[in-house]
């Protein structure tokens, strides 16, 4: 082809299609695996060394990814997706991120195998629709019919990864109050 009219200069060179898809895919997958250990009760804390060698250790999702300069695109978004589920959820930004690149990760694997990415995505709509279904007739449950034990027991739990901490009996006995 001629450089002048594909917008390349000297020594430039133009991805397309398998080469972008598997870039993103392992851009993706690489910062999953960053964050993947941290996960859970048992997650393994990472040490992050600032440029003027500030250490901070920490196994918030959150945190980690902050710290990152990430600069290849598609790991950019998954960054981005984690800092909005932390702004509007403030947890889970790690089991974002694992879920996020292990569906890149399989859809990637589907097209490997001829499946079209529309199809793939249609899929995956289609599997939404239905975890949400299942969820909703089967794992939604009155907070009438539950007693208060269970209810700050719930509250414990989702106040115990963050700020609270400590005082998490306090506030779960104040939010059930």
């Amino acid at each position: 082809p001629n450089p002048s009219s594909t917008g390349l200069f000297i020594n430039g060179s133009r991805e397309t299609g398998q080469d972008v898809r598997v870039g993103n895919v392992t851009a993706a997958l690489a910062v999953a695996n960053i964050v993947k250990t941290s996960l859970g009760p048992v997650g393994l804390d990472k040490m992050l060394v600032d440029d003027i060698g500030d250490v901070l250790i920490t196994n918030d999702g959150a945190t980690i990814l902050k710290s990152l300069e990430v600069e290849h695109p598609a790991a950019r978004v998954l960054v981005d997706l984690a800092n909005l589920q932390d702004q509007e959820v403030g947890d889970g930004t790690t089991s974002v991120v694992i879920i996020a690149s292990e569906l890149l990760r399989r859809g990637n694997d589907l097209v490997k195998n001829g499946i079209h990415p529309t199809t793939i995505i249609s899929g995956y709509r289609t599997a939404l629709k239905a975890a949400v279904s299942y969820i909703k007739k089967e794992m939604v449950v009155n907070v009438a019919d539950l007693g208060d034990e269970h209810l700050i027991n719930a509250a414990k739990t989702s106040m115990s990864s963050k700020i609270i901490g400590k005082e998490s009996e306090f506030f779960a006995r104040m939010a059930v109050d």
